[in-house]
């Protein structure tokens, strides 16, 4: 009998590969929202009134001080109370239409460093 875990991991990687290009704030919501399908978490609940309702939301609203003394409100697009916030950004991939020269690559295919070599004799 096939996994149905594995089947969801891999109809979602399907549906969101290559869909680069659309609107950043219009697609993270859909696609966090699958991801925690595929993955087997609960999904974002919808947002309350008051902060103390919302402990995993999309758009949590934060006060951020600013320089001239006043106060804003700026929006995390994921947070869970306890856990994480999450801030979703599109691909700036090598070769891809929104790279950035000079930019740092996430997906650099790195050398682990060498590993030393320990043992159970402490003498």
């Amino acid at each position: 009998m096939p996994d149905r875990g594995a089947a969801l991991i891999e109809s979602f990687i399907a549906r969101w590969q290559g869909r680069e290009g659309g609107q950043e704030r219009a697609n993270y919501s859909p696609f966090l929202s699958e991801l925690c399908d595929a993955l087997g978490v609960a999904r974002p609940e919808p947002s309350g009134a008051t902060t103390e309702e919302n402990d995993h939301v999309f758009e949590s609203a934060v006060k951020a001080a600013n320089g001239d003394g006043t106060v804003s409100t700026r929006w995390i697009d994921l947070y869970k109370r306890g856990s994480f916030v999450l801030e979703a950004k599109q691909s700036r991939q090598p070769g891809g239409k929104k790279h950035l020269s000079g930019q740092t690559s996430l997906f650099a295919a790195e050398e682990p460093s060498p590993l030393g070599r320990r043992s159970a004799n402490r003498a």
